[in-house]
């Protein structure tokens, strides 16, 4: 992680935030294509072109799902905290999201933060006090604030739709709004109980928001993100929350505040600051430049989930306190689904980062590779495994990682790895050096617009480039006829992996580190045989004739990226599987009791264990198997409808719990003198209810 700055004129300095993450559970895909990774790239871009750039993100540590988590697990909240914030804090370092900080919202500096926000907020008179009703758990003795309370969304109809917020339709509403709430800790229907809270009178910034935003952002905030926040302003702002009643979270500093805790929605933004805080506290920098300067420019990198809070609530925070800058643009993204279907941490419908990691070691820029294809950048879009794969295989690999291999393995082997000296340029290699120069500018004009998809195509056309031209030239061919003419050749094909060295940093930031290696001019680098003079920069590509210069040392080729097998890809597949056969489990309806009996009902009924002597698949019939079954007493017919579960010659000879005093009943011609009991599996298959001991006998009673 990044801990130093350059210094850098006002004008070009940035911050970056990330929407803070639940530290309930780990990292998966949907925050890092939503999030995390266009943040990093904008970040890694910005720094590239010379910018003086603060990136931050953290945990966020409060709220209930962090209390429910620790319900469930019988610990205490600052305990599951503790455990995901190292999680997560590793997982994002591993991955190579270059934070400058990367802080947590239970720390004591951003308790300090966040209450002299609301102080100073409250001392200016710039809340509301209002004294209302809220839904209440009786037998729990517990308000029930936003993720305590289940019901039917009522924009939508959404029957789990949260307190606080619906994840199916994204609309945020308070839980008094839900039809049939649920206690979600005790499932009871909850009361109404008198509470005081602060309220942010969001009604009062109305017309400040529709000059920022609907006049002032008008041209240059996303369609996704402009359309969601004219809805909002449009149906009019009321008066929001700013407090809660819970005991976990940073308690709030006013008299009356007792028992009560800042709303997470106010406190988790505020954790921006105070990370950036807690950089200069280990840095010996300055963070107020970063959040005070005019000069500054601020942009906020989340899902559209929190698009409400970053574009009015936070921005109205901001406008009330009076000292800091607002943010100049929030590229919020849409939703990654999972195989077609939605990702749920609850059902555990995911790909988790720490388990990528774990089962394709370093190979972190192919999945950064395919989080940025596949960017939900203006609606929801898909990740599957066989895209991973392919992604991999036909991009990566057969592409850029091909064209890479090829112009190293040529250069040593014709020059024993020492960059050769052109003899001359024709038109196709001085149009190619032309339209490499050509790139720096191409893929910023797409990074800028928060175009990350488009930006990275562009960077896979430029390797597109390069291989072309080597499969133009032929330079093994041409080697046997014209070895001068090979010169040339491979001097032009290095000027364009130079290239991309550079340029596929923000994108591809290991890859670029490994790929610098081999040209042997990273900065880190320990080779000392380097005529590169100093780093390369992103506008070194367009202006410098030279980028890798003639008699330079080169090292030798290393594999970029490594074919996905599909024995790889099966396991992920597989583990999917499983998780959704243990979510229909879950799911699955269990029936109601059925109506009490006596027990004299229950001793009427006559069960035995009995062996299946025979089985014929009945003609014309889907299910019917005709059994021939020992119960003991007698050999008896039995017509059993499992044959889509079983084949008649593998139940010869299995025992069975039969039956045997149901009345007979015809079946398609056949006689059934009793009734085979069964259960079922989780995926729906038929499964015998029988002993597990094989030496019962025939006859033997259940009771």
């Amino acid at each position: 992680m990044n801990t130093t700055k350059n210094p850098a004129l006002p004008a070009e300095r940035y911050t970056i935030t990330t929407a803070l993450i639940y530290a309930n559970g780990p990292i998966h895909i949907g925050h890092l294509a939503g999030v995390h990774v266009p943040a990093d790239i904008y970040a890694r871009y910005l720094r590239a072109i010379g910018k003086d750039v603060h990136f931050v993100g953290g945990s966020d540590e409060h709220g209930v799902p962090i209390t429910i988590k620790a319900k469930k697990e019988g610990i205490t909240p600052q305990e599951v905290v503790d455990k995901y914030h190292k999680m997560l804090k590793d997982s994002f370092e591993e991955f190579g999201i270059s934070f400058d900080h990367y802080s947590r919202t239970s720390a004591k500096i951003h308790h300090q933060t966040a209450s002299d926000f609301f102080k100073t907020l409250y001392d200016k008179g710039k809340f509301i006090e209002e004294t209302n009703m809220q839904l209440y758990d009786e037998e729990a003795q517990q308000f029930l604030a936003d993720r305590f309370v289940v019901g039917t969304c009522p924009k939508c109809g959404y029957e789990e739709s949260y307190g606080d917020q619906c994840e199916n339709c994204g609309t945020s509403h308070n839980a008094t709004d839900l039809i049939n709430p649920k206690s979600a800790i005790t499932g009871n229907v909850p009361s109404l109980k008198e509470t005081k809270h602060w309220y942010l009178p969001l009604n009062e910034y109305e017309d400040w928001l529709k000059e920022w935003i609907l006049i002032g952002h008008k041209n240059d905030w996303k369609p996704n993100v402009y359309g969601q926040v004219k809805s909002w302003i449009d149906d009019g702002l009321r008066p929001r929350a700013v407090t809660r009643d819970l005991d976990w979270g940073i308690p709030v500093p006013v008299p009356g505040g007792e028992g009560k805790v800042l709303y997470v929605w106010f406190d988790a933004p505020i954790g921006y600051i105070s990370a950036s805080k807690e950089w200069a506290e280990k840095t010996g920098n300055d963070w107020e430049p970063y959040w005070k300067d005019t000069t500054t420019k601020l942009f906020h990198f989340i899902g559209k989930d929190n698009i409400v809070f970053h574009c009015i609530i936070f921005p109205a925070m901001l406008k009330a306190e009076g000292s800091f800058i607002l943010p100049e643009n929030v590229p919020a993204n849409e939703f990654l689904n999972l195989e077609n279907d939605k990702i749920s941490t609850s059902r555990n419908w995911a790909v988790w980062l720490h388990e990528y990691l774990e089962d394709f070691p370093n190979q972190q820029d192919v999945l950064r590779y395919t989080l940025t294809a596949n960017a939900p950048e203006t609606k929801d879009n898909n990740f599957t495994w066989k895209d991973f794969q392919a992604r991999n295989n036909n991009e990566l690999v057969a592409i850029f990682g091909n064209f890479i291999n090829r112009v190293v393995v040529l250069t040593n082997k014709y020059y024993d790895g020492i960059v050769p000296t052109p003899t001359g340029f024709t038109d196709t290699d001085e149009e190619t050096l032309a339209q490499l120069r050509k790139y720096p500018q191409i893929i910023s004009k797409s990074i800028q617009r928060y175009r990350f998809r488009e930006a990275l195509m562009e960077l896979m056309n430029l390797a597109r480039l390069g291989n072309k031209y080597l499969a133009d030239e032929e330079p093994w061919k041409v080697i046997k006829e014209n070895p001068e003419r090979v010169q040339t050749i491979l001097f032009v094909a290095l000027q364009i992996a130079t290239g991309l060295s550079v340029l596929c940093e923000p994108f591809l930031p290991f890859t670029s580190k490994k790929l610098k290696k081999i040209l042997r001019f990273a900065p880190n680098d320990s080779v000392t045989l380097s005529t590169v003079e100093g780093p390369l920069t992103w506008n070194d590509i367009t202006t410098k004739n030279v980028l890798l210069p003639s008699s330079h040392q080169i090292g030798n080729a290393e594999l970029l990226f490594s074919k996905i097998e599909d024995a790889a890809i099966q396991q992920q597949l597989d583990k999917l599987e499983a998780t959704k056969l243990t979510n229909e489990v879950t799911d699955k309806t269990v029936e109601p009791q059925k109506e009490t009996i006596a027990f004299e009902d229950f001793t009427k009924l006559d069960i035995r264990i009995g062996t299946i002597l025979e089985a014929v698949k009945i003609p014309k019939t889907k299910k019917l198997l005709r059994l021939k079954v020992d119960v003991g007493i007698d050999i008896r017919t039995i017509v059993s409808g499992i044959a889509e579960s079983f084949s008649a010659e593998d139940i010869i000879g299995r025992k069975v719990t039969v039956l045997c005093n149901l009345a007979p009943r015809t079946l398609r011609g056949v006689e059934s003198q009793g009734m085979i009991l069964m259960t079922e599996t989780p995926d729906g298959k038929l499964a015998f209810v029988a002993p597990e001991n094989d030496d019962v006998s025939n006859g033997v009673k259940i009771s």
